[in-house]
């Protein structure tokens, strides 16, 4: 490797360690390997090293070349590769780029050119933005490129193929690992990684073949490996006093246990409608002179509302009944349920046993605005408290100013806050 690429690439990384620890510990657990540009047009990683292309790299700044050092070792932290699961590799690589690229630039580091950046992407995680990426990923590049705000380059703005990991660098392994990803990678922590520049091939210092694909196992295990790797560089950052407050909260977050958003509406369901004690005096006629506690089940009431206002696929509201309807003869549940978008339909609400089946009564056609006032509305003309209240949305609307006296829980499509509640992500 040329001795200017080797004094750039080590300057970038003591900064990295000196202003961004936690970005800084985390690269340093990777090797830098200078790979063959035909294989490697930017940086690439396979979770135990970090392969760059020295012409690409030459062409960058110092600060540029920490922003791709950081790219390359947060698709690692962030388990990308085994959160991957049945998702068409090149699609969800970009998902990831477009997840990771605005994390750094919040954090202050400066991008290279051309990389992909939306605004729309902010805050959203890679399983949230798959989805929204073109079916047809010979045209995605191009597409995506036309999609980004021209100018401000220093932010990230500019889009095309360049970083793609880019496009064709994540192409060469796409077939590769389609069918369970039998590649023979060697396995081990990169413990062994060091601040100094390894060789990747026999004749020189450059690899000449793309490194072979982690089997499913591996991954896993790199996974576990690298998510002890973030806490603990999480931590040494938190005590330096260097630990951004984006950060903090990517920390947070991926260091909670993360469970389906069917388990967890089911967890909170079950949790509302649990069984307990009855102290009720037996009868005299039995001649027992004392009161025993005896399990006593009872009927609840929840009220599940569906956003109609044109956001949510009938689909996915179809899904979402299944899923509530399953739960809900478990739990011996009452439903009253409610369709809204700014005022709630005429024809609801519709009631259902535990015994009876949840499904969408009518074919709803969405409104142009959003409002969530009204379901709370009508359960306090009701007069009545449920046990749990469901809604269904993207939570995008207006919200009651003041949160009510029972549980609620939003099931939420896209990356929109609530101002109370539980939370529970739709990916």
């Amino acid at each position: 490797m040329d001795e200017a690429i080797e004094n750039k690439l080590g300057a970038a990384r003591t900064r990295l360690i000196l202003d961004k620890p936690f970005l800084g510990a985390l690269v340093l657990r990777l090797p830098i390997v200078a790979a063959d540009p035909s294989w490697c047009k930017t940086t690439d990683t396979d979770m135990k090293k970090l392969y760059i292309n020295p012409e690409y790299i030459a062409q960058l700044s110092v600060e540029e070349t920490q922003f791709a050092l950081a790219h390359e070792a947060l698709h690692c932290a962030l388990s990308h590769f085994s959160r991957r699961a049945h998702r068409v590799k090149l699609r969800w690589d970009m998902a990831c780029d477009f997840a990771i690229n605005p994390i750094l630039i919040e954090d202050g580091l400066k991008p290279p050119p051309h990389i992909l950046y939306l605004r729309e992407y902010i805050g959203m995680t890679a399983e949230e933005i798959y989805p929204t990426l073109l079916d047809n990923e010979n045209d995605a590049d191009n597409e995506l490129g036309q999609n980004n705000d021209e100018g401000d380059q220093d932010k990230g703005e500019q889009s095309d193929q360049g970083d793609a990991k880019d496009t064709e660098n994540k192409k060469r392994n796409s077939q590769q690992q389609n069918d369970g990803e039998n590649g023979k990678g060697q396995t081990g922590d990169s413990e062994q990684s060091s601040p100094d520049f390894k060789q990747g091939g026999a004749d020189d210092d450059t690899q000449k073949e793309p490194p072979p694909i982690p089997n499913n196992d591996e991954i896993q295990n790199l996974s576990a490996q690298w998510q002890q790797r973030l806490a603990g560089a999480a931590q040494q950052a938190l005590q330096a006093g260097k630990l951004s407050q984006s950060m903090a909260r990517l920390v947070d977050h991926l260091l909670q246990p993360q469970l389906p958003w069917r388990m967890l509406l089911a967890r909170y369901m079950s949790a509302t409608a649990r069984e307990d004690y009855s102290y009720t005096r037996p009868s005299s006629r039995r001649g027992e002179p004392a009161i025993y506690p005896r399990l006593r089940s009872h009927m609840v009431s929840i009220v599940v509302a569906l956003d109609i206002s044109g956001s949510i696929a009938t689909k996915e509201i179809k899904e979402f009944l299944s899923e509530v309807d399953q739960i809900k003869a478990q739990v011996r549940a009452q439903i009253a349920l409610h369709a809204c978008d700014t005022e709630v339909t005429d024809e609801g609400p519709w009631e259902f046993e535990p015994w009876d089946e949840l499904k969408l009564p009518i074919q709803f056609k969405g409104g142009g605005g959003t409002r969530f006032t009204p379901v709370f509305d009508w359960v306090e003309k009701q007069e009545m408290r449920p046990v749990l209240l469901v809604y269904f949305t993207d939570a995008e609307g207006e919200f009651p100013e003041s949160e009510p006296q029972y549980p609620v829980i939003w099931l939420v499509k896209g990356k929109a806050p609530v101002p109370w509640g539980q939370r529970i992500q739709l990916n």
